[in-house]
């Protein structure tokens, strides 16, 4: 049986942050390869649709009209790509190297599952997130002219300053929590799709199909849970509970409280797909 306790080596992993760096290095040199590539369609298409909103679009020829359509054009659809690429990617790599044939020698590396699964996460998420960055810059060079520079300095500058003299550290904070809520975000993303496939995959037939069908059973039992819990709030015990705590708080600690529960939200959430993920895949998992 191809889903037993054998896919994770037997002894203990040696080096287990050593393994996971060698993971994440091999991760990120397979997915640079398509990555970086697309990243930069993308910004030479935003180069194109700028020149042509700065000038082939206002010309009297209708050839140099049609061609700043059709950059304009490309750049949307380069920012469809970048997105759809970076998502399927995720899932391809996941899929491929686990799930797969190729499963047989992945499993077997001195490298745990943990390890294995950790590898996907982390990468898929930073791509997430650097996907997200580039898209932002894409519109920032489509749309960049001097008067545009200059205002978006001054602005920067102006942010800066206020963050320094009214927040000072509470800015920095808020930085930091928003940079922990994207990239638990996108574990909690990514993990909703490999729970769907791992639990797929640990049938003998039709193993696509079932992971889609899991994937909806999965996404409805989480939002029935989601809703009970936000049902059960409204009941007089957790009201009078609430009620006898003191919310009362600044403007700035009110946000740190929300980002709080937001992190908190996602980790539990990306917990409960973790562990039905590493479960399926130790337990259950069927290569043939």
């Amino acid at each position: 049986d191809p889903g037993g306790e054998g896919h994770e080596c037997g002894r203990a992993v040696p080096g287990g942050v050593q393994m996971l760096r060698k993971l994440l290095k091999h991760e990120f040199r397979a997915t640079a390869r398509i990555m970086v590539p697309v990243y930069l369609v993308l910004l030479v298409t935003a180069l194109g649709a700028n020149f042509s909103t700065r000038g082939i679009l206002e010309t009297p020829y209708a050839v140099l009209n049609i061609l700043g359509s059709l950059l304009v054009m490309a750049f949307v659809v380069a920012i469809m790509a970048v997105c759809v690429v970076s998502f399927l990617l995720m899932i391809q790599r996941f899929y491929k190297n686990l799930l797969r044939d190729e499963g047989y020698l992945m499993l077997t590396l001195p490298a745990s599952v943990h390890q294995q699964v950790w590898s996907k996460l982390i990468v898929s998420s930073v791509w997430f997130i650097i996907t997200g960055v580039v898209v932002m810059l894409s519109f920032v060079m489509m749309a960049l002219d001097v008067s545009f520079l200059e205002g978006m300095v001054q602005v920067l500058q102006r942010l800066f300053q206020d963050i320094t003299a009214y927040y000072a550290i509470n800015g920095m904070v808020f930085l930091l929590e928003l940079l922990v809520l994207a990239f638990a975000g996108c574990i909690a993303f990514c993990l909703q799709f490999y729970a769907a496939l791992a639990i797929g995959h640990s049938f003998s037939n039709h193993k696509f199909a079932w992971s889609v069908a899991f994937f909806f059973i999965l996404q409805f039992a989480s939002q029935l849970v989601g809703g009970l819990l936000l049902a059960s709030l409204d009941t007089p015990f957790i009201s009078q509970l609430l009620g006898s705590l003191d919310f009362r708080a600044s403007g700035m600690t009110a946000v740190h409280i929300g980002m709080g529960i937001l992190i908190a939200v996602c980790v539990v959430y990306s917990a409960v797909f973790y562990v039905i993920t590493t479960y399926f895949l130790k337990k259950h998992l069927n290569l043939e």
